[in-house]
């Protein structure tokens, strides 16, 4: 026996949604709006800020204030690298949550010739510890993904929509057949 949602379509919370807190406006359909894009960019930021700030402890502690300054030089690239396509998403999500997939594309091919000539014109200044930067890149980068991995685990997102089933006493719809199929 499969199990019917008895949820009326208004009332389902829609994608980048949860219910209200106080203080909060309120959307469509009674909901107020918490961007899961900000949340995720919040959360992503936070941890992998909080990991920054050891490693550059550690790193100071180790070998010095360049290797302090390399740490977090390399967390705010990474982290701008990646904030940037969360509030992308929370930008266009919003308006056509569709055309975010493509935004992200066109946005991450921007973020990659952009950083790049930024670095290049910037040049390494002679302060940076090249062994603490990339050790500090790739924790930030991994430790990022796996923030946004789990969090986006926790998300459900309604990709389609629900049927609509016919109330009780209704008639089945035009060509259907009692198995479910329909005439050829």
């Amino acid at each position: 026996m499969a199990h019917t949602s008895t949820v009326a379509a208004d009332e389902r919370l829609e994608m980048n949604s949860r219910p209200p807190r106080p203080g909060r406006g309120i959307g469509p359909a009674g909901v107020g709006f918490s961007s899961l894009w900000l949340r995720l960019a919040g959360l992503c930021t936070g941890t992998t800020a909080a990991l920054d700030a050891i490693l550059a402890i550690v790193a100071w502690v180790a070998t010095g204030p360049a290797a302090a300054g390399s740490v977090a030089f390399a967390a705010v690239v990474v982290i701008a690298f990646f904030a940037i396509s969360l509030l992308v998403g929370h930008f266009v999500g919003r308006r056509n949550p569709a055309g975010a997939i493509g935004m992200f594309a066109v946005v991450y091919l921007i973020k990659i010739v952009g950083f790049a000539a930024v670095l290049i014109w910037m040049g390494t200044p002679n302060w940076i510890n090249p062994p603490w930067f990339g050790a500090a890149g790739i924790v930030t980068v991994v430790v990022w993904q796996a923030v946004e991995l789990w969090g986006f685990s926790r998300v459900r997102l309604q990709i389609f929509n629900d049927p609509e089933e016919p109330g009780p006493g209704a008639s089945p719809a035009p060509g259907a057949t009692p198995r479910g199929g329909s005439h050829g």
